[in-house]
């Protein structure tokens, strides 16, 4: 590795529902810093964490880089999702080859689905005030 490939920095951003991820990447061992913490401190379910890592699974590039994440908005699996969503960015990004796989996986895809909003007349997005005929 020269001495330019070792202050390579590359990022990304990724969404899911109202929580947006940002990700720094960089060559190193690994390590993985959500909000300053560690992820598994950060994210306690191991299914959660494994959806996060598929990008770098599915890519065989678990170990080379280090990644710095900034979380915000939403729930935990919003986070999950848009942390994953972000890394896989960040990947093509640094490496232009690994597009192929990712976007047949579905890693690429923003998921768009978002929470319904409230209609007037009715007590949520769908459900309705029970009918009485008499």
């Amino acid at each position: 590795m020269s001495a330019a490939e070792s202050i390579a920095e590359w990022c990304a951003t990724g969404c899911r529902k109202t929580s947006v991820a940002r990700v720094w990447l960089r060559a190193g061992e690994g390590k993985c810093k959500v909000n300053k913490r560690e992820m598994k401190d950060y994210f306690a379910s191991e299914a959660l964490r494994a959806y996060i890592e598929q990008p770098l699974k599915l890519t065989s590039t678990q170990g080379k880089y280090d990644i710095v994440a900034r979380l915000s908005g939403g729930g935990v699996t919003g986070q999950a999702g848009a942390l994953r969503h972000a890394i896989a960015r960040v990947l093509t990004v640094a490496d232009k080859s690994l597009r192929e796989v990712l976007k047949n996986s579905g890693c690429l895809t923003r998921d768009s689905r978002m929470k319904e909003r409230k209609k007037a007349g009715q007590p949520g997005a769908r459900k309705r005030f029970q009918f009485s005929k008499r």
